[in-house]
């Protein structure tokens, strides 16, 4: 697996996790919400360049011009429901891409420990394609990996790009463990700091109640 901090370069991404970070400015979703996109667009956009071209002639009013195009749309894959709107920052790049969606979660048991649960997958045809599968936090990095491995019942894909705006040293780790030489690990920002409970620290908290308020 292929790790990519896209925090090392200074950047606007930098400036979009700061505003997700920050305890005031998380008080407006839609500006959380919109911050999640707009890295899903810097992802997509730095992904984009690993992809295939071909040259295509376009007419212009005054003449041909030829311009390399991307020859595959990808598929780009979400895990609900925090993912939505990085998913759509994505979306805004590859807008006829296929889509994929799975729902993930953690089950508690009363000794604080959990277990990872997939209750709904709906994805295309994957082999042979490019795969970019997202979720803001990358924490353990079961979640993530449960869902990749998922995926695969649906074909093998030529690549798979993964997009986290947030993990943790562990998690990052624990996917170099488990995944393939053909996936590309993507992340805003490597924080150094897991929780007994699986938290990242400083995090940022719950990006789903902060996109769309808590659940019961």
């Amino acid at each position: 697996m292929k790790l990519v901090e896209l925090s090392k370069d200074n950047s606007l991404m930098n400036h979009f996790i700061a505003e997700l970070r920050d305890v005031e400015i998380q008080k407006d979703r839609m500006r959380f919400r919109r911050n999640l996109e707009r890295i899903g667009e810097v992802a997509a956009y730095e992904i984009s360049k690993k992809l295939k071209y071909k040259s295509s002639k376009v007419t212009t009013p005054l003449g041909i011009a030829t311009i390399p195009k991307l020859t595959d749309q990808p598929v780009i894959g979400t895990i609900l429901r925090a993912s939505l709107p990085l998913h759509m920052g994505l979306l805004n790049y590859f807008d006829q891409a296929d889509n994929a969606f799975v729902s993930a979660y953690r089950k508690h048991s009363k000794d604080g420990s959990f277990v990872i649960k997939l209750e709904y997958v709906s994805a295309p045809k994957l082999e042979g394609r490019t795969l970019i599968l997202c979720d803001p936090m990358l924490a353990t990095g079961q979640s993530m990996l449960l869902t990749y491995k998922e995926m695969m019942r649906f074909g093998k894909p030529r690549h798979t790009h993964l997009v986290a705006v947030l993990a943790s040293r562990d998690g990052v780790e624990y996917m170099k463990a488990h995944l393939p030489a053909n996936v590309t690990l993507w992340v805003g920002h490597i924080d150094e700091e897991l929780t007994a409970q699986s938290y990242i620290v400083p995090g940022l908290g719950d990006a789903g109640d902060l996109a769309f308020g808590q659940k019961v």
